[in-house]
């Protein structure tokens, strides 16, 4: 595929789970649920390289038929200048211009291909680490190879997609309310932890997939004691001594030394992923076990998802794609 207007796009996957025992961030999709179902639907092994656009658009001319599929963050698609569904497996031939359009609800869009991408690879993964600068970023003239040809999909007709899904969407509310569980220094904050869950959070446009910055009433820690640097999770929510609430996401540093008063879900980190600058949002404290079981349960409907679209794709003559062989940067 030939890139016309990159927009601001990355080639990402999960992410480097070998990176966090190296020092170096997981980085990776950061909604990761949009990621694993554009994949999903084009019938790719879950971790397989796809585009990640940030509010931008994204243009490309299709070198040979595609089969691909966008989701995540609201926005129009058009091949060819005729629109085209979100959240479906769809067809591209060869020749024709694919237009991922700028995001109207929601940040982040994916876009993934039948067979995947064939990028540089670090740790087992192609997910962008900028501490280190490593990273594919697309740019105008650009040819991304791996994308495998596939039959097309649509009725010869109407041009139709002929694969017809539900598929488990996200909604991008105007205030998200993002669920939470107990950080290892909840106790510390005393009833002054209470108003994280009654408050009202602004996203600061100084957030990135290192974290989301947050302004609003802080709650204030009751002990003095110095907080060592330790090792942090994904989604913890640390408190500054002042300047607002940090949402740590993907991209965090392994160690910090603030402390966690709580740590926002799986689920939670992909609606944060897609949460605008200037937004606002809520927090919500569930159980460990609350949040353990809706992850489960999404993750039940994506497998069962994935099933059946290679069901489906094996039907119209379409094999499961594990991807390229994927060639390792130094």
């Amino acid at each position: 595929m030939l890139i016309l207007d990159p927009g601001h796009t990355w080639v990402t996957d999960l992410g480097r789970f070998a990176g966090p025992s190296r020092g170096l961030s997981v980085n990776g999709a950061l909604d990761q649920h949009s990621a694993q179902t554009a994949n999903a639907l084009v019938g790719n092994d879950p971790g397989l390289p796809l585009l990640d656009v940030l509010h931008t658009g994204l243009s490309f001319v299709a070198e040979h038929d595609l089969l691909l599929a966008v989701t995540g963050a609201d926005c129009v698609v058009r091949i060819d200048g005729r629109e085209a569904p979100m959240w479906l497996p769809v067809s591209a031939l060869a020749g024709q211009t694919v237009e991922i359009g700028t995001s109207l609800r929601g940040l982040r869009k994916y876009v993934a291909v039948r067979g995947g991408f064939d990028v540089p690879m670090l740790l087992g993964s192609c997910a962008p680490d900028s501490m280190i600068g490593f990273g594919t970023r697309l740019n105008a003239g650009q040819r991304l190879d791996g994308p495998l040809p596939t039959p097309s999909l649509r009725h010869p007709v109407f041009q139709l997609p002929l694969m017809r899904l539900t598929i488990d969407r996200p909604r991008f509310p105007a205030s998200p309310l993002i669920d939470v569980t107990d950080g290892p220094d909840y106790a510390e904050f005393g009833d002054s932890a209470e108003l994280l869950f009654h408050g009202d959070y602004e996203v600061s446009p100084r957030s990135n997939h290192v974290g989301l910055r947050l302004s609003g009433e802080l709650p204030r820690r009751q002990t003095a004691s110095e907080v060592l640097s330790r090792g942090v999770p994904v989604g913890a929510i640390e408190v500054p001594s002042s300047d607002g609430l940090l949402v740590l996401h993907r991209g965090r540093g392994v160690t910090a030394g603030y402390p966690v008063l709580a740590v926002v879900t799986a689920v939670g980190l992909d609606a944060i992923a897609q949460i605008q600058p200037g937004q606002h949002l809520r927090f919500r404290r569930v159980s460990l076990e609350e949040a353990r079981d809706r992850h489960l349960q999404r993750h039940a409907r994506l497998q069962e998802l994935r099933r059946i679209c290679l069901d489906l794709l094996h039907v119209h003559g379409v094999s499961a794609a594990s991807g390229p062989v994927h060639r390792l940067a130094a």
